[in-house]
């Protein structure tokens, strides 16, 4: 199934927008973005092989890792992966669902949670 950039990015915002207040509320200064695929550098760094392997990533300092001396910062960066995710896939309420998946996953990051704290989350 494929999407336009368009069509992605709204199931992107809604995905965002169903997300608790709570957490809604304590995210600030983080940019949103989707792109095609990783960058083969950005595999590299994280050892990975194929674009497919990586559908989102967080970028920056976690919530629970600043101080009192945190500010004047770039955003922080949520990026999801548009053609992984549209890859596991065969319908768009899939990719709503995935996309759901990957924001909640990623935001998890920024308040400071681990992959496997997510995972055990996730299985909850």
């Amino acid at each position: 199934m494929k999407l336009t950039r368009k069509e992605f990015e709204e199931l992107v915002i809604l995905a965002l927008e169903r997300l608790p207040k709570f957490f809604k509320k304590k995210m600030k200064n983080v940019d949103v973005v989707v792109e095609d695929h990783a960058s083969r550098e950005l595999l590299l760094e994280m050892g990975l092989r194929s674009p497919f392997e990586l559908l989102g990533l967080y970028q920056g300092v976690p919530l629970d890792r600043r101080g009192f001396y945190y500010g004047n910062v770039l955003p922080d960066k949520i990026t999801l992966f548009q053609i992984p995710i549209e890859s596991m896939c065969k319908t768009k309420k899939e990719i709503e669902e995935k996309v759901r998946e990957v924001v909640i996953h990623e935001v998890g990051h920024y308040f400071g949670l681990d992959d496997e704290r997510l995972r055990e989350l996730e299985n909850e």
